[in-house]
């Protein structure tokens, strides 16, 4: 595993991060089996965990605060998230007020039984969302040293572009993978105001593959339904992409790794799985180069489809 600055926080996070959302941390994932896959991230060299107070219903924290029990955290870099949170019925609520974030983030501790967060980013805001008090209250949390490096978590471009020019932000995260080149400008103005980067959905959510077509678990039933409903132009473009997974030095997945990562602006790609071998053959992609054939193709299809 190779390892990369995040910014100019003064932490190191591993080029592949692991992703703890989605169905890893839903209540119909055995636990076992999800704690499992986080003690072999650890082994795999990744120090890079990234979750968020609302991710599993509200369940994803405690999972990895119990994954994370007994464990040497001392090169572990945890990122949460605050402003959005389950409520009792496990709806989704937004609440990005100073007093929430606060509260939130004193959650966060408890339930990933840290004593700072290494990262808290707040959670899909808006530009609007953005004011005075609320940035006060994140310089605050971290002069009171529970919190190490704040951050912004979008796929909003303008957002991500007002939080790259705010001093009190530290990390950015934007939806990075071979269907969304028109991010690389935004990265390098983040890059060169010393912002640390994380990819998020390097993998285009498995649409390069068509995963929607590949049903082996309830796992991806559910991913099948969200990417179809959510994300339809994604679905359909990503088929273009199917190159990638014919080639003979590595796997599609370690290809589209290996371009996100190709960006030097790009701090870490965060992946999420829920089966050991993706975890295995995602991790093995750090340090891989793509061919410069392949790049150009990349880069071809890409004007095609936007």
């Amino acid at each position: 595993m190779r390892y990369r600055t995040l910014g100019r926080t003064g932490l190191t996070v591993s080029e592949i991060g692991f992703g703890c959302a989605s169905w890893w941390a839903r209540r119909a994932f055995d636990e076992r089996r999800a704690i499992a896959l986080a003690h072999r991230a650890i082994e795999l060299g990744i120090t890079l965990f990234d979750t968020g107070a609302s991710y599993g219903a509200g369940g994803a924290e405690p999972r990895l605060g119990r994954a994370l029990k007994g464990r040497d955290l001392s090169k572990l870099v945890i990122a949460t998230k605050a402003g959005t949170y389950a409520d009792a019925a496990g709806r989704i609520r937004r609440d990005l007020s100073p007093a929430a974030i606060r509260a939130s983030a004193e959650r966060s501790l408890k339930a990933l039984g840290l004593e700072s967060l290494p990262l808290l980013q707040l959670h899909g805001p808006s530009i609007a969302e953005l004011t005075p008090e609320l940035l006060g209250e994140l310089s605050d949390l971290k002069a009171r040293g529970l919190v190490r490096s704040l951050g912004v978590n979008s796929f909003d471009p303008a957002v991500i572009a007002r939080a790259a020019s705010l001093p009190e932000v530290d990390v950015v995260m934007v939806d990075y993978n071979v269907l969304t080149p028109e991010r690389e400008p935004l990265i390098a103005e983040a890059a060169a105001a010393g912002k640390g980067v994380l990819a998020g959905m390097p993998l285009a959510m498995g649409h390069t593959g068509l995963k929607v077509a590949s049903l082996k678990g309830p796992q991806d039933l559910w991913y099948a339904a969200r990417g179809l409903i959510r994300h339809p132009r994604q679905v359909r473009e990503g088929a273009r992409f199917r190159f990638l997974h014919r080639l003979p030095d590595m796997t599609g997945s370690q290809a589209a790794l290996a371009y996100v990562l190709a960006n030097p602006g790009v701090s870490a790609a965060v992946i999420g799985t829920t089966r050991l071998a993706h975890l295995q053959e995602d991790a093995a992609a750090s340090g891989l180069t793509l061919p410069a054939a392949t790049l150009a193709r990349i880069r071809m299809t890409q004007r095609h489809v936007t």
